[in-house]
């Protein structure tokens, strides 16, 4: 039998570049010496009947930033934290309730900069047996499962756009049934995606 998470640990292994919220917008020029904040999102991947699932979330439409936005579970690096992968750890435990010693850490993929100043890490983990979802009331609305085939396959991301402090601003999209997922998710799941087409 074929072992449903070997493409993506094959994917893992091979180089990749930076990615930005800026890709798509190439008139936007970023200044230079411009201070960049630490974050992590975990990208967990769940094997379940043979089929590897990515879990993602849908943010809470009562935050401040992103409401209603699908996300991986992250956050910004904290003090506490020993790195990013210890802080896309902590991250995941606290909003979707994903136990750290549970998840066995695949590997890393490029930084993503965001347009709220932040340099992400995606941090690739295999959550190793079933666990009780507990999202987060204050952050998670909900948690769903989306199959890794789908948002890893180039020909199902589209690019969107849309009126941004007065410019229009571009973005992919990699839509799985009623889960509209864009933006920073969307653009790292575009590079796995590039990487596993390889």
């Amino acid at each position: 039998m074929t072992d449903p998470v070997a493409p993506l640990l094959a994917a893992l292994g091979r180089d990749g570049g930076a990615s930005s919220d800026f890709d798509l917008n190439t008139e936007v020029h970023l200044p230079e010496g411009r201070k960049l904040r630490s974050a992590a999102v975990l990208v967990p991947v769940q094997v379940i009947n043979g089929v590897a699932q990515v879990l993602l979330t849908k943010r809470s439409s009562h935050l401040k930033h992103h409401p209603g936005q699908i996300a991986f579970p992250g956050g910004k690096q904290d003090e506490g934290d020993a790195d990013v992968t210890a802080a896309a750890l902590r991250e995941a435990q606290e909003e979707i309730g994903l136990p750290t010693e549970n998840v066995q850490v695949l590997g890393t993929l490029p930084t993503h900069e965001t347009v709220t100043s932040f340099t992400v890490t995606p941090v690739v983990g295999l959550v190793q047996a079933p666990f009780l979802i507990r999202p987060e009331p204050g952050e998670v609305e909900e948690v769903f499962h989306v199959p890794l085939s789908h948002v890893t396959d180039p020909a199902r991301f589209a690019i969107e756009g849309r009126m941004w402090l007065g410019e229009r601003r571009h973005y992919y999209i990699v839509p799985f049934g009623p889960y509209y997922i864009w933006g920073a998710t969307a653009r790292i799941l575009r590079g796995l995606a590039e990487r596993m087409a390889a």
